[in-house]
Formats: structure tokens, C-alpha cells, sequence
């Protein structure tokens, strides 16, 4: 069985934690909850019933407690795909390596991660302050190209269809993921569904224009033009589809629910986000705590 050296598995000097989220094995739950900003973090943990570790390094935050019964840890990630390559890899070192032997458990462990974040929709029918969940996702950045990931034939003739869609090229070859079965129902009737876009930056990545000019400027158009049977292109945001490919390659189940900050399509945002936040939090906890 292999050994990991100490330049992959990465642990403090005591040997007892994981480098960049410098927790314990001990101190994470079996269900994450993420969420980009470290702030969301105690809006969260503010509905456990008790809180038992509080740990924080870098805009990596984490608290793990209870509510009921059930274990939950709610977990801050940072933006973009290239922090969540960092937070999955080491919650599945967390959950099955051991970091005394340095070796794969023998009994690994399938980890839940539900995503809490903020997202713009690009279809004129999808108001702000909506909760979506991302039914699949499509991501426009490199991470998901280092992993080994096969596409499902189902994702592989939406990519087809998507690339076909973009006559002219796109800028860097998509992949794509769906939800993990066991989420797709749980949130129901209170989230919209459908594919979100997972783009590598906020500005040129996500259609807009500032002073530098983007290399595509009619992308979040092409984007909410495609159709594919009954699957469109719904939102953006910057982590989903780095969580649902990297998830799928480390045996996860997986989740991404969307508050719907902005209407890009009527050039809209939310004038009451915190509000917003706060009941799909509550949302979240409230379903997650009764399964």
C-alpha cells in the first residue's frame, strides 16, 4: 500500500494536523457545509446547538458542532476553484488517510459537501433572492484537467452540444458533473434547478467589461442561448464545479445551492442580501439536520 512522503501529505510539525486547514481528523464532520466568505462562517454555526471546535487559518475558518443529533461542520473556502483542489483533497485526508502510518484507511468514508453561496443568473425568468440548486455544473477553469474524471454519457453529449453551440471556440475546453443523487430531491419545493457555470475569474470569465477587454464578448450571451433537451445554462459562480468534478473523483456526495444575487439578464442585485443568506442557511441546516 502506498506510503505518502511528507512533501504530499503536508502536516504541521506535530504530525497530528493537515497543513492548510490545520484541523485534526477528529475535529471535522462527516457533512461540511462550505462557504466562500470566512464571515458566512458563524452565520451559520450561530444555528448549532453547540458548538465544539473553532479553528481558523488563512480565510480558511472552520466550526464543527451539533444540531440535534446530527454532526455538521461549516467550513469557509475562499474563492474560486483553486482553494476548492486545497479543502476537498484535505477533507478526504482528513476523513481516510491515516497520518500516523501515512496510508489510505481501510474503511474510507463517503463525505457529503454542501455548498452556501452567492451566485448571478443569466435567464431573464429567474429572480433575485431565489434559491437555485445546481442540478450540474459546468466549469470553465483548468483544475478538473489534472484529475483523472470521466465524463457520464449523458455530461459528455451536453459538452458536445455546448461546444457545438460555440462555433467560434471557447477559451478553454468545459467539464461537467451532476449533483450527487441524494441531494437532488432533499431541498425541495423551495430551490429552482439547473446547470451553473463555474467560470475561472468575476470580470472577463463572467461576460463583463470593465477597461480590460474580454477575448469573447458576446460569452454570457452564447451561454443563455444554449438548449439541450430540457437543460439550460442558469447561473454563475466560481467554486460548483470544481466541488462536483473533484468530489465525484474522491467518492463524495455533493451539493450546490445558489442564492440568486443578481439578474445579469435585467442587470438587477438583491437589495436585502443578508436576509436572503440567512434563510437559505436556515434552509440548509433544517434539511441537512433531518437526514
Amino acid at each position: 500500500m502506498q506510503v505518502f512522503g511528507e512533501s504530499e501529505l503536508i502536516l504541521t510539525h506535530e504530525g497530528e494536523r493537515i497543513y492548510h486547514l490545520n484541523l485534526h481528523p477528529d475535529e471535522i464532520a462527516d457533512t461540511v457545509i462550505t462557504v466562500g466568505d470566512p464571515n458566512r462562517v458563524p452565520m451559520v454555526s450561530k444555528y448549532f446547538d453547540r458548538i465544539e471546535v473553532v479553528q481558523a487559518k488563512r480565510e480558511l475558518v472552520t466550526h464543527t458542532g451539533y444540531v440535534g443529533n446530527k454532526r455538521l461542520t461549516v467550513l469557509s473556502t475562499g474563492m474560486s476553484t483553486a482553494n476548492i483542489d486545497i479543502v476537498l483533497n484535505e477533507l478526504d485526508a482528513l476523513h481516510n488517510i491515516c497520518f500516523k502510518t501515512r496510508k489510505v484507511k481501510s474503511n474510507t468514508k463517503r463525505v457529503s459537501v454542501v455548498r452556501i453561496g452567492t451566485s448571478g443568473a443569466m435567464q431573464p425568468d429567474i429572480p433575485v433572492g431565489s434559491f437555485l440548486l445546481s442540478e450540474a455544473a459546468v466549469g470553465f477553469d483548468g483544475m478538473l484537467h489534472f484529475y483523472d474524471m470521466h465524463h457520464a454519457a449523458k455530461e459528455a453529449t451536453l459538452l458536445a452540444s455546448l461546444q457545438q453551440h460555440f462555433q467560434q471556440g471557447l477559451p478553454i475546453a468545459p467539464y461537467m458533473s451532476f449533483v450527487s443523487p441524494k441531494f437532488l430531491s432533499m431541498f425541495d419545493p423551495h430551490v429552482l434547478k439547473g446547470i451553473t457555470v463555474t467560470c475561472g475569474g468575476f470580470y472577463a470569465a463572467q461576460g463583463r467589461n470593465l477597461r480590460a477587454k474580454p477575448k469573447m464578448s458576446d460569452f454570457v450571451d452564447k451561454l443563455a442561448q444554449f438548449a439541450h433537451d430540457n437543460y439550460r445554462m442558469t447561473n454563475f459562480e466560481m467554486e460548483t464545479a470544481g466541488i462536483y468534478g473533484l468530489g465525484r473523483v474522491l467518492g463524495f456526495d455533493y451539493c450546490s445551492l445558489n442564492l440568486i444575487l443578481a439578474n445579469r439578464f435585467h442587470k438587477q442585485f438583491i437589495p436585502n442580501p443578508d436576509e436572503a443568506m440567512d434563510r437559505l442557511i436556515k434552509l440548509t441546516i433544517e434539511k441537512l439536520a433531518a437526514n
